[in-house]
Parts: C-alpha cells; structure tokens; sequence
C-alpha cells in the first residue's frame, strides 16, 4: 500500500518552520535568517520513498496586523494551508503566546485532521520549562500527539516523520520521484539572493527589497544569472551598492557562493538594482513578483 499526504507546517514568525522542513527533507531548501518575516511565499518540499510520499509546505508565519497587500498576500497562504492538509503540524515554542481567539487556533479547533503540537527550540529551554508549555497547550487543545523537537539540531526529528508516516492516507503519488519541490530553480535562486540580504543589511532593508530572476542561462560548465534587486526608495538604493560598489560586490560573493552550493555548478551572477516605489501595496506588481492568492 503506497502512503501520500499533503503535511503542513504552520506557526508564528521565527517558529522555526523552514528549519523544520530542511530538517524533515535533508536539504537546504529553505531559506533561513534569524530575522522574523524571512520566508514570504509558500513552499511545497517533497519526500519520497517506495513506500511513500510526503508534500510538506512551509509557509509565512501568520502576522497578526498587517501592514501592507504583501503582508496580506502571505497571510493568504498560511489560511491556504488549512484547505488541502491531510495532517497539520503546529509549530510552538514555550516562550511563544497565543490569545483563545488567535486566527491560527481558531481554525487549528475545526480541523478534523490529525493536529501535532510540535514544541521546538527544546535546546534553549530546561525540561521543566517545556513541560509546562506542552501541558498548557493541552488544556486548550486536543492535539492527535506532541514532540518535543529542536529542528535546529535535528532533536527528534526521526520520531517526528515515523509518526506522520503512519498518519499518511493510502494515496497515490503526486510528483515525480526526483522532484524535490513544487518551485523552480529561478524561485529558489531569488531566495537565496534574499537570504543574503537579510543577513548582510540591518533594519528596514530587508523588507524593502524583492529579488527577481531576469535571466537565467545554463551553459556545460557555468550558470550564468542575472537578478534585479527592487527597493522601496532610492536612499535604500544607495545602501545596497554602498561606496564604490562595496556592499552589492560583498552581497553578489556570498550570493554567489551560496547558489554553487545549491547548484553544485559554477555561477556567474550579476546583481543590479532599481527603485519600485511602495511595490510592497502594488498588487498587480505583487502579482508579477509571484504573490498569487
């Protein structure tokens, strides 16, 4: 009998639900910062054995009040994730708090799926202090059952898969073995880029750019790309290049060196940058940029 699902990861932002699904797929496909809001999109990871196959989607941590159309359009696929799961996994920590009538817990109550608690960041907390997260969350929900996990040092994540394995319906297979993901190369080439930025750039910098792909060549030895950085004003702008090129020569090495990795190829990347003023509320250039409901 061949299992599939489509098993998805949701939480705050900074729960750590990319860590999760790198850990849970054994590849980096997520990008990861230590800043809140990184991941913008939704992203489908894919596991799959024999016996059989798993669609993990790691998604945007649900903003309580957003801000602008972008922050809206990522709220859209955290709600899309409660549409098409066959099992949920919501990702806590226990300093993190929700109110009884949280979006998240709201919709998590009328689910009629298997529902795990997954209490991460064990590795920073005493066990005396996760145990009284966990019994707090049980009083307020009836989950299927609970791990406690640290996705950034692989705790437990072996227990975890064994049980949403033995979860999965009888299904067939929805992607090819070899896929590992929904997105494309250019997808995760932009995120990587972005990740740079997020971990280069203070303050409101990395939430004022958006990265696309606008070539994309592969040749026998060497990828060439070629990427556009949009920021929101033209000081940003300024900040990006720096003096003399510095900053955007620093962003293109780390970038660059961070998509051979991934690629397992030479990168030829050029980085260039442009002003799209309030493109964060533009939803046709939302749209453009992949923002899709």
């Amino acid at each position: 009998m061949f299992r599939s699902g489509f098993v998805n990861i949701v939480g705050k932002p900074n729960a750590g639900k990319s860590t999760l699904l790198n850990a849970l797929l054994g590849e980096q496909l997520s990008i990861i910062t230590y800043k809140p809001q990184t991941t913008r999109h939704r992203i489908q990871g894919i596991l799959t054995t024999a016996d059989y196959q798993i669609v993990f989607s790691d998604t945007p941590g649900f903003i309580d009040d957003p801000g602008y159309k972008l922050h809206e359009k990522m709220n859209h696929y955290v709600k899309g994730t409660f549409e098409d799961a066959d099992i949920m996994l919501f990702l806590t920590s226990p300093q993190e708090e929700y109110p009884d009538d949280h979006l998240l817990i709201n919709r998590l109550r009328k689910l009629s799926i298997p529902v795990f608690l997954l209490m991460n960041k064990t590795d920073l907390f005493k066990p005396a202090e996760v145990d009284a997260a966990i019994k707090k969350w049980q009083k307020r929900f009836t989950f299927s059952d609970c791990v406690r996990i640290s996705a950034l040092h692989n705790e437990n994540i072996d227990e975890l898969l064994k049980m949403v394995i033995d979860c999965l319906p009888e299904g067939p297979q929805y992607y090819p073995e070899e896929n590992l993901s929904n997105r494309n190369m250019r997808f995760f080439v932009a995120e990587m880029i972005r990740e740079q930025i997020f971990l280069q750039f203070k303050e409101e910098i990395p939430y004022s750019t958006e990265v696309s792909i606008e070539a994309y060549k592969e040749e026998e030895k060497l990828t060439r790309i070629e990427a556009l950085i949009y920021v929101n004003r033209k000081s940003q702008k300024g900040i990006l290049i720096g003096q003399k090129g510095s900053s955007i020569k620093a962003l293109g090495i780390a970038a660059r060196k961070r998509i051979e990795a991934f690629l397992g190829q030479q990168v030829h990347l050029a980085l260039y940058v442009k002003v799209r003023e309030n493109w964060r509320n533009d939803d046709r250039y939302l749209d453009h940029l992949g923002y899709r409901k």
